[in-house]
């Protein structure tokens, strides 16, 4: 989809162009969701595990006035320097844009890029979904996942959210669970949460042709992959558990809502796992941007013919 306001670095057309493997990656967690100077050191880490897999990393955020697909390294840095990134999901495209103001992308932001770009792989952490605090509150991810055909490789949901409704959401906007040898998914920092996956897929080929038959069929959501955080890197369910209780407790009486709830329980669980947390964030980070990048690579696609 050509768009005036989309903006492809040349790598990143380059690849499209000929038909090579890209992966797109969020940049919210390099503007709001890690402190410094984690948040550049894994930004470059995620693109060079991608570029390890022979794929083209493709960072989304938006800058100058535009929404850009694929960052050189000293944009980067500008991002990861920032105070003041919007942090842009999909009502907030347009203030970004018209106000030139630079933005990290969420899951649902990042989603709407890509697929407006032609990527057809997109690596992230969690995903947003339901919130234990109210049952109102919902991320514009889960929107998305229904919404947008791209294969989105995660660790399960944030494990600060409501699991359970979280699933039944996706399962009632028809959106597959593919567990990644595991037939459980995983719950961002555990491996385990004593829920199902809809299909479980041993390979990032199977994968790919799931995701291909899914969208032959006509169906129009994503391919939901739920990638479990590395053994070593996990820290048990029932230890995570009633750390998370009392963030979200606390979260409810200073009356932090919205888009503002993410980013306090993820930034008080660190401190009360004294940044265990934080460690394993960055292990299944690089995970997923590994797995994405297989996956990338049985993804055919036909060469289109464009000047880069």
């Amino acid at each position: 989809m050509q768009n005036s306001h989309l903006e492809l670095s040349a790598d990143v057309a380059r690849a499209l162009n000929f038909g090579s493997p890209v992966v797109a990656l969020e940049s919210t967690v390099v503007t709001h969701g890690l402190p410094r100077p984690q948040n550049l050191e894994l930004a470059r880490d995620m693109e060079n595990q991608i570029r390890e897999k022979n794929a083209t990393p493709a960072t989304v955020a938006l800058l100058d006035g535009k929404i850009r697909v694929g960052l050189s390294d000293a944009e980067l840095i500008r991002l990861s320097e920032s105070d003041s990134a919007l942090k842009v999901s999909l009502r907030d495209f347009a203030t970004a844009l018209t106000k030139k103001q630079d933005g990290g992308t969420t899951v649902a932001g990042t989603m709407f890029a890509a697929h407006m770009a032609g990527v057809q792989v997109f690596a992230t952490g969690g995903i947003g979904g339901v919130h234990k605090e109210s049952a109102f509150d919902i991320s514009t991810d889960m929107k998305a996942l229904a919404e947008i055909p791209l294969i989105v490789v995660c660790a399960g949901a944030k494990s600060i959210l409501d699991l359970p409704a979280t699933i039944e959401y996706l399962e009632t906007m028809g959106v597959p669970l593919v567990g990644y040898r595991a037939d459980e998914f995983p719950a961002f920092y555990s491996r385990e949460s004593g829920l199902k996956v809809s299909v479980r897929l041993d390979s990032a080929q199977e994968i790919a042709q799931f995701a291909q038959t899914h969208w032959g069929l006509g169906l129009r959501s994503a391919v939901l992959v739920a990638n479990p955080i590395p053994a070593a890197d996990a820290i048990p369910a029932a230890e995570m558990q009633p750390i998370i209780a009392q963030a979200s407790a606390e979260a409810q009486e200073r009356g932090i809502h919205g888009q503002a709830v993410t980013p306090y329980l993820l930034g008080r669980v660190g401190e009360l796992t004294q940044n265990r947390t934080l460690q394993a964030n960055l292990a299944l980070l690089l995970n997923n941007a590994r797995l994405a990048g297989e996956i990338a690579g049985y993804m055919t696609r036909p060469r289109k013919i464009r000047a880069v």
